[in-house]
């Protein structure tokens, strides 16, 4: 009987995509950003006949305007109600009348069973805007031929590494500037159909890939930028 083959265990961070995240933007390994809108939900079917005629007309507009991909996804997350009781025992502490607050400590008790017994969700709706850089996309080839033939790559003084670094600053800034204008132009394009949005900043963004990455304390509040996040709590 052959012996079994070990497998070594992979770093967790390989798994992930995004290589960092800074001025509202998502850097991802292979060169690729993104821009993220958060998008209000509206009941649509609470609409009149002729409103629901024109977000579907203005929909079918967006849809055909855009020249170039981009992502809808619908995010389920559990809500936090942790904020929300701690906010009820200070009103309690500060309650003079002693049947106020009998009647708050049996609603947080309530509160409580509930969430116990049913969870809340919420749904987050979001556009995800892509854009790939030509200098990823000329760098690809010559990184794998690099990586597999690793004295092909050139030794860089002080002099060149500070002039790639001043080239590199330059275009993320060019990069920006130009995903941008596909998110405005995404942000005007969803205001017109009659919806709210919000393009997530460099804080909102790592709170939502904390999430996603980190199902079992999705109901988490504050995260730590520099990724030293505090131990959840039950």
């Amino acid at each position: 009987m052959p012996a079994p083959i070990k497998q070594e265990a992979g770093n967790s961070l390989d798994l992930v995509d995004v290589k960092d995240i800074k001025e509202n933007l998502v850097i991802l390994k292979d060169g690729g950003l993104r821009q993220i809108i958060m998008v209000g939900g509206v009941n649509f079917s609470l609409k009149s006949e002729d409103e629901q005629n024109m977000m579907t007309q203005a929909y079918q507009n967006f849809l055909n305007a855009i020249d170039f991909p981009l992502q809808i996804v619908i995010h389920s997350r559990k809500v936090n109600i942790s904020g929300y009781l701690e906010t009820l025992a200070r009103r309690k502490e500060t309650e003079p009348t002693p049947l106020l607050q009998s009647q708050i400590s049996e609603y947080v008790e309530f509160i409580k069973g509930f969430v116990e017994k049913n969870a809340i969700m919420e749904k987050s709706f979001l556009v995800v805007i892509p854009f790939y850089p030509q200098s990823a996309l000329r760098a690809a080839p010559q990184n794998a031929v690099t990586s597999m033939v690793p004295f092909l790559g050139k030794k860089k003084d002080a002099a060149t590494e500070a002039r790639a670094a001043e080239d590199a600053e330059r275009d993320f800034k060019e990069n920006l500037s130009q995903i941008t204008q596909r998110t405005t132009e995404v942000v005007t394009s969803l205001q017109n159909i009659g919806l709210e949005t919000t393009v997530l900043e460099t804080e909102e963004l790592v709170e939502l890939f904390y999430n996603f990455y980190n199902p079992q304390t999705i109901e988490r509040e504050k995260i730590n930028l520099e990724g030293e996040a505090k131990t959840a709590t039950s």
